[in-house]
């Protein structure tokens, strides 16, 4: 027989049990503008861009949703965030490697892009303009196909120093140049390296660098010799030291290297030289040769 006291907390416990009603689910609705992140590499730069990605929806958006001359947080929620990780140009503008919220001014002929100190910022609720780092001039450009979402993206990476970014959506798309200063960061690397004791040093990288970067030619002939000292036969070594000597204006030299490239690869086993690489640095050395005489 249950004691009183015993009797009662068992019949709170029942009581309790019977009514109790179950947590209710947790519900995720879906954004109307969902995150998005993108992440580039230019050169040694990483540059990584966070926002929000509104859509259309039937609506005019530039000179409509979002008026001209007024400050847009460029994209949807927070302001758009963008990071990165040296120092850059941004549209000709020096600015410090660091996290910016990216804001702009659209206009019918030309928008300002804007980046500004404080990240995180909801909206432009709390924009201040003296907390700007960088304002650059664009040129919206005309888009043939109509682009339903805000799309951020990076293109024209035609080289390890620059890159452009483009902010698109409607019919309209407006570019800024980014610009990093590689040979800044790398040259002190690579004199480093070759002053130094150590036994394998990057000769070719380091060659074709400082040709690239028209940068000192004298020393990355020499760096060259030196790689090719260790792989005499390499034919598509040789060739690259044909258009260092080019653009030494050793016009002879050129030829003599593209000469000797064309020999090696000619005659090189097809486990060395597969029949479309022998065919691509065939054409590669007699375009050479033709262009120095």
């Amino acid at each position: 027989m249950l004691r009183p006291a015993l009797s009662l907390f068992a019949g709170s416990v029942l009581v309790t049990g019977l009514f109790a009603q179950p947590a209710a689910p947790k519900i995720e609705f879906p954004a109307p503008s969902p995150a998005a992140s993108l992440k580039q590499r230019v050169g040694l730069t990483d540059i990584t861009i966070d926002y929000g990605r509104p859509s259309m929806r039937g609506r005019k958006i530039f000179g409509g949703l979002q008026p001209y001359g007024e400050i847009w947080r460029t994209g949807a929620n927070q302001a758009t965030r963008m990071t990165f990780s040296t120092a850059v140009k941004f549209g000709g503008v020096d600015v410090p490697a660091g996290t910016y919220a990216l804001f702009s001014i659209p206009g019918e002929t030309e928008w300002t892009v804007i980046l500004n100190k404080i990240p995180g910022q909801w909206g432009t609720y709390s924009y201040d303009a003296k907390n700007d780092i960088a304002r650059v001039k664009a040129v919206p450009g005309k888009t043939s196909m109509t682009f339903e979402t805000l799309s951020i993206a990076f293109n024209d990476l035609a080289n390890e120093s620059a890159a452009t970014l483009y902010l698109t959506w409607e019919n309209t798309r407006v570019p800024v140049k980014i610009e990093v200063d590689v040979a800044h960061i790398l040259v002190p690397q690579i004199e480093a390296v070759m002053a130094s004791a150590e036994p394998k040093k990057p000769y070719f990288p380091a060659a074709m660098f400082y040709y690239e970067n028209n940068l000192d030619l004298t020393k990355a002939l020499a760096w060259m010799e030196a790689g090719l000292a260790e792989q005499p036969d390499a034919f598509w070594m040789i060739y690259r030291k044909g258009l260092l000597l080019a653009k030494k204006g050793d016009k002879a030299g050129a030829i003599a290297a593209a000469q000797k490239s064309l020999e090696l690869v000619r005659n090189a086993p097809a486990d060395k030289a597969p029949a479309a690489l022998k065919t691509e640095y065939i054409r590669l050395n007699e375009a050479l040769i033709a262009s120095q005489k």
